[in-house]
């Protein structure tokens, strides 16, 4: 039998949400200034939090949906919240 060889190989659990008004987004692909979202029901402009979990650490932080999220397409517009 041969030995499995891994060489620190690592798959990284990943999972990226968008919380808009306490209900999770599925997000499928992130950008510096938009996301791909699941589809999903119109929201209006607002705050929303990404929440980015890699394994088992998770972190958190509030941008601004300046054009709110739309039903016609999957790409969401992203400013950073002036919000702590």
């Amino acid at each position: 039998m041969i030995a499995e060889q891994h060489h620190g190989a690592h798959s990284a659990k990943v999972d990226m949400r968008l919380i808009v008004n306490g209900a999770p987004i599925g997000i499928t692909h992130m950008g510096p200034d938009f996301l791909l979202i699941e589809p999903v029901a119109e929201h209006p402009p607002g705050d929303a939090t990404i929440v980015l979990q890699v394994d088992h650490t998770e972190r958190r932080w509030t941008v601004r949906l300046p054009n709110g999220i739309s039903r016609e397409s999957r790409r969401v517009s992203l400013a950073f919240s002036t919000k702590t």
